[in-house]
C-alpha cells in the first residue's frame, strides 16, 4: 500500500511537471509543480532531488511512453515502408492526443539540462526503428548520411503535419499523408 501512495505521488509530480511545463515552459517553478500535484514542495524533493533530476526523469518517461506506443502494434516482420508508416501514424497519434506532452518533450529535446545517460536511456529500445531508418535510407539521396538524420527529417515534418493539421483539421487525412510522403520521398527515394 504504501509503495503505491509513493508511485501515485511520483506519478502525480511528473503529471503535473508535464503540464505546468507545455504552459510555462522549462522554467515552471517546482513550487507550482507540487501544488498542482497536491504534494508540498519539500515532499516534490522526497520523489526527485532537484529539479534537474525531475526534467531528467520527465525525459526518460516521456520516451519510455512513446516508445511503448510505437512497438504495441510495430509490424515487425513488414517491410521498411510499412514500418515507417506505422511509426509516423503513432508520432502523429500521440502528439495530437497528448498536447501537454509533445509541448514538454519538444522543450526537453533541446535543452542542456538533459543528461547524456537520460538521452541514453531515452533511445534504449528503439534500436529496430534505428535499423528500419537504416533500411529506409540505405538506397535514397541520405545513404551517405547516418540513420539519425533520417530520423530527425521524420520527427521535424512530423511536427509540422501535427500542426498543420490542428490549423486545418477538415484536412488532416491529406496533411497526414502528404507529411509521410514527403518524408518518403526526402529519405528512400533515389
Amino acid at each position: 500500500m504504501a509503495q503505491t501512495k509513493k508511485t501515485d505521488r511520483r506519478n502525480a509530480i511528473l503529471v503535473a511537471a508535464t503540464n505546468l511545463i507545455a504552459i510555462q515552459g522549462l522554467g515552471a517553478p517546482t513550487a507550482k509543480i507540487a501544488k498542482a500535484a497536491g504534494v508540498s514542495d519539500g515532499s516534490l524533493f522526497t520523489y526527485f532531488p532537484d529539479k534537474d533530476d525531475l526534467l531528467n526523469q520527465l525525459y526518460v518517461e516521456l520516451k519510455i511512453e512513446l516508445r511503448e506506443a510505437v512497438f504495441a502494434a510495430y509490424p515487425r516482420s513488414g517491410i521498411p515502408k510499412q514500418q515507417a508508416r506505422h511509426l509516423w501514424d503513432v508520432l502523429i497519434d500521440w502528439g495530437l492526443d497528448e498536447p501537454p506532452k509533445r509541448r514538454t518533450m519538444a522543450q526537453l529535446n533541446v535543452s542542456d539540462r538533459i543528461t547524456a545517460t537520460s538521452k541514453q536511456a531515452g533511445m534504449d529500445g528503439w534500436e529496430d526503428i534505428a535499423a528500419m531508418m537504416q533500411k529506409v535510407s540505405a538506397k535514397g539521396l541520405l545513404k551517405d548520411r547516418p540513420s539519425t538524420f533520417s530520423i530527425k527529417i521524420l520527427l521535424v515534418l512530423s511536427e509540422l503535419t501535427m500542426d498543420s493539421i490542428l490549423e486545418f483539421p477538415k484536412e488532416a487525412t491529406a496533411y497526414r499523408q502528404a507529411g509521410f510522403d514527403a518524408f518518403w520521398n526526402a529519405v528512400a527515394k533515389t
